[in-house]
């Protein structure tokens, strides 16, 4: 007998206000603050020597990588404490002394639990062992990982076809467990391998492949730090990467001028207040960037043309490298000439003096980096924008050479290593033969679902069963009430986790919590003390040993669920070797060094301090795309048409979170304690609508005729253009439309929802 919808968890956190406390945005980042916040996360989680010795082991050559952000660690000598404040955060809940147990589960139905915040979910510890949820249950029972492999069998044998299984990944997987995470997929006969980049950095990979033939970014964390100009551009570091900060300080230290191009003026790109120095505890901070654009949502692809005309006027073209490197270029030429400032600054909400300013500079630069984040990737117009950028760099010939190219910044600490392994649901041809070859059977061939086609097609009643090697996916997605639906259509959900979070409410007929090991513990397997790998933003392959003992002794690698699933589902249908790669990860490491270009003595390499980077060409200016040289692409504006009364919202995090995961209810920088349910607006917007500060208003989105409406958020003055507001995720993400994608990467347009506010009565 199943619940009655009315009686399931809601897909949403709770819609209540606490006691907001507001103050004015901080003046620099960092600092005693961001160390006082980590030692009271780990103190309050565990004892003071587990956290020690926790935090001595994190990105340290030996230790264990941080399973927050993907920002490089140096090549060099590294900091004694080499991690941020999010980092110490992230660490705090996976090295927690509170549990998730048979006692946790029989005490909370999931009704009870869908009552509770992000932040009571992901606070209330480590899961200890596998859990199922029956059908018609309220809550989940214990259960032995044996009937847990059998459900899983179970449910995925019964499937119709193949496709009618959805196999997600989040960026935190490892590279092994990755690997053989895609090898199951594929034998088992899918592409259907969506994962958190489609969601992100999607449209990164979409511009670069075309435009200079690699999806990653083409300069070193060394070159960042002496360069003559990094321009941030819809990124903000010192929530989303502070160890950035580090670098960028290097940066001014040495010379360099940074430009930051953001809506909001973030404090991580004012000032940086270095933690391990006794300056930046007593307050004392590196102002950082030299040059702040306030540019309207979706305002970015009027700046790069608008920088793009100024080199044309200063005659500033690298005519040398276009020649010799480069397709396309009179295209752009003609294009650049017929674009009138007029219109730039329209798009843009910059004046043609500040664009000609931030030209200026980048021209002058002999060398210069451009790094951007979700701020460019998640619009409808995102692969353009990111396109100009690359025009930008080609046309000055700043791309392919020491200290000068381009620098997506990856939000998930392996996300760039798992599209490496081959987590993509189009993987080319030469990947795919490699694999049957390496494996003795055939790949799919057609394309599988990314993120939006599995939520569309479970909505559809087209996917029997998902899987989420981690992550926490309702929260993460779209369109928070159809994605709960499409869950709810499955006939089994299955999660992957260390803790709690809203996926594990919001399920199909039947669910499973799969608890794995976290990065910080200590993987034995009958072979010995196992290591993993992950890489960078940089590009760079590197090893991650656990040094603590697990939270549980019934908790499994992800690599042994994985090759357990496989045993289970496939049997004699397949001929990989699953208990040799459980029992030794160098012999997964010794198929994926055959498999994948750039591991050659994959097992050798890893275990050198630091690891190693893997082969880049755009780095010796050889460019792997059709036409064999950096393509010049043409890209018109296309302005967001809003009526009187609209807005254009983004999605961002607090301070107090990592992706989906909250560690608190605060966003120290931007002023705001004890709120999650606020929205940043531009006083004059505020006035305009006869919105009070602090006012409580309700948010409708619009999308091709359809509305969506978030209830009970703050009104908060704040400096940003007119026009544009911003929201925290998740609490937002149901304003997204599951429809509204950005062209060719179909990432969901988090950073350009039209909106309208109404004052609660």
């Amino acid at each position: 007998m199943s619940n009655p919808t009315e009686k399931l968890p809601d897909a949403e956190p709770p819609r209540e206000l606490g006691e907001l406390k507001r103050s004015e945005p901080k003046a620099y980042a960092v600092g005693s603050a961001a160390v006082i916040s980590s030692l009271a996360q780990i103190h309050s989680h565990t004892n003071p020597v587990r956290g020690t010795h926790a935090l001595a082991k994190l990105n340290q050559k030996g230790g264990f990588d941080c399973p927050s952000c993907a920002w490089p660690d140096p090549d060099g000598k590294r900091a004694p404490t080499e991690f941020c404040e999010n980092g110490a955060k992230a660490i705090a809940t996976e090295i927690t002394d509170r549990r998730v147990d048979r006692e946790f589960f029989k005490q909370y139905s999931l009704l009870e639990l869908g009552e509770k915040s992000d932040f009571w979910l992901n606070d209330a510890g480590r899961i200890t062992e596998p859990f199922i949820l029956d059908e018609g249950a309220t809550h989940y029972r214990p259960a032995s990982w044996e009937e847990t492999f059998e459900v899983l069998a179970e449910e995925l044998n019964a499937c119709t076809s193949p496709h009618d299984a959805i196999f997600y990944t989040s960026g935190r997987a490892s590279n092994e467990a990755a690997f053989l995470y895609q090898l199951f997929v594929r034998q088992f006969g899918t592409n259907n391998l969506p994962d958190c980049s489609n969601m992100c950095h999607e449209s990164s990979g979409s511009a670069l492949n075309e435009t200079i033939g690699i999806g990653k970014g083409t300069v070193t964390l060394e070159e960042i730090e002496t360069t003559d100009c990094v321009m941030v551009v819809g990124q903000n570091p010192g929530t989303n990467h502070p160890r950035m900060l580090t670098s960028l300080e290097q940066t001014v230290k040495n010379g360099g001028t940074i430009i930051s191009v953001n809506p909001l003026r973030e404090t991580g790109l004012r000032a940086f207040a270095h933690p391990q120095k006794i300056s930046g505890m007593l307050g004392h901070s590196t102002p950082l960037s030299s040059l702040h654009l306030p540019i309207q949502l979706n305002g970015d692809l009027a700046l790069f043309k608008g920088m793009i005309k100024c080199v044309f006027e200063a005659k500033a073209v690298d005519e040398k490298f276009i020649q010799e490197h480069t397709a396309g270029f009179e295209a752009l030429k003609e294009e650049s000439a017929q674009v009138q400032w007029s219109d730039l600054v329209e798009h843009s909400g910059l004046s043609e003096e500040q664009i000609r300013e931030a030209a200026e500079i980048f021209i002058k630069a002999k060398e210069a980096i451009t790094c951007w984040a979700m701020g460019l990737t998640q619009h409808h117009n995102s692969v353009e924008i990111i396109r100009e950028v690359v025009n930008l760099h080609l046309l000055t010939g700043k791309v392919g050479r020491p200290k000068s190219g381009l620098c997506p910044v990856r939000g998930h600490s392996n996300v760039q290593g798992d599209r490496t392994m081959g987590i993509w649901e189009k993987s080319p041809e030469s990947f795919l033969a490699s694999l049957d070859k390496e494996f003795g059977f055939t790949s799919p061939r057609a394309h599988g679902y990314d993120t939006v086609e599995a939520i569309r097609a479970m909505h559809a009643g087209k996917g029997r069963v998902f899987f989420a090697l981690g992550g926490n996916f309702l929260s993460a997605a779209p369109d928070t009430h159809y994605t709960a639906k499409a869950l709810r259509n499955c006939r089994l959900t299955a999660h992957v986790s260390t803790k709690l979070n809203r996926s594990h409410l919001v399920t199909g007929k039947r669910a499973l919590i799969l608890p794995c090991l976290g990065r910080s513990e200590k993987d034995e397997q009958a072979s010995g003390r196992q290591m993993v790998s992950v890489e960078n933003s940089m590009g760079v392959v590197h090893s991650s040993q656990g040094a603590l003992d697990p939270a549980s002794p019934s908790l499994l690698s992800e690599p042994a669920i994985i090759c357990r699933m496989a045993k289970a589902t496939l049997g004699e249908r397949s001929k990989a070797p699953w208990t040799d790669f459980e029992m030794n990860y160098d012999r997964i490491r010794e198929s994926i060094e055959r498999v994948i270009p750039g591991f050659d003595d994959f097992n050798q390499r890893l275990r050198q301090p630091g690891g190693f980077y893997l082969p880049n060409g755009v780095k010796e200016r050889v460019f792997k795309t059709a036409t064999n040289k950096a393509n010049f692409t043409v890209n018109p504006l296309s302005k967001i048409q809003l009526k009187p009364d609209q807005l254009l919202l983004q999605t961002f995090r607090s301070h107090d979170q990592f992706n989906t995961t909250i560690y608190g209810m605060d966003d120290r920088y931007r002023g705001i304690k004890n709120e999650r349910r606020v929205i940043f607006l531009n006083p004059e917007d505020m006035k305009e609508r006869g919105i009070e500060a602090e006012e409580p208003v309700d948010i409708t989105s619009y999308f091709e005729g359809e509305t969506r409406t978030a209830e009970l958020f703050l009104a908060i003055p704040y400096e940003t253009p007119r026009g544009s507001a911003a929201a925290y995720y998740p609490e937002a993400n149901v304003l997204v439309p599951i429809n509204s994608t950005a062209k060719v990467s179909q990432t969901p347009t988090s950073k350009s929802v039209i909106i309208s506010l109404a004052k609660r009565s």
